[in-house]
């Protein structure tokens, strides 16, 4: 998984019904977009964060939605 600064990480629910989790990427801490990213999460709060496979990146470019995604 790759990402940058501005991105959107959407971490999908687990159940029927889960709604889904967003956080926005504030700090990449790994080497050449990899993980681990420092997140803040739509409720405001700031987390490192490891994402797993149910998380898609929303790439962002210049503050707007590209609609590229990647798993």
């Amino acid at each position: 998984m790759q990402a940058d600064v501005g991105d959107e990480l959407v971490i999908k629910g687990h159940h029927v019904g889960d709604a889904d989790r967003k956080a926005v990427i504030i700090e990449v801490q790994g080497g050449e977009g990899a993980p681990p990213y420092r997140v803040r999460w739509s409720d405001g709060h700031e987390s490192v964060f490891f994402p797993s496979s149910d998380t898609v990146v929303e790439h962002h470019s210049g503050g707007s939605k590209e609609g590229s995604q990647t798993p």
